[in-house]
């Protein structure tokens, strides 16, 4: 959605799906550097750790999703549409992350 951005940095804990050669071999493809978080160290990974407890406290069912294909539409629709364009934040003075960005950006004259 936004081009190809330079110097993107992917931050992660040091789960083995982000240790996988399969998974760094793409980030290397894509130009996307990598960060993980120290061994035991919470406060590393907070910002994600914050998303990922916004979406399982206030949007995933209790009892779970009949397919796969469902938690991945809804899921996406969470993070994509509803965290990012509509869910308030209190880090950007009550705007959602979108909206924050947009208004920064024409501050700062970025199209």
């Amino acid at each position: 959605q936004r081009g190809r951005p330079q110097g993107l940095l992917f931050h992660s804990d040091q789960g083995s799906q982000y240790g996988s050669r399969h998974f760094r071999q793409r980030l290397w493809r894509y130009r996307i550097s990598q960060s993980m978080s120290r061994r035991g160290n919470c406060y590393d990974n907070s910002p994600m750790e914050r998303v990922f407890r916004s979406l399982k406290t206030e949007w995933i069912p209790s009892m779970g999703y009949m397919s796969v294909q469902q938690a991945q539409r809804d899921i996406s629709h969470y993070l994509m549409h509803r965290y990012n364009w509509i869910r308030p934040h209190s880090f950007n003075g009550g705007l959602a992350p979108a909206q924050a960005e947009q208004k920064l950006n024409v501050v700062s004259g970025i199209s």
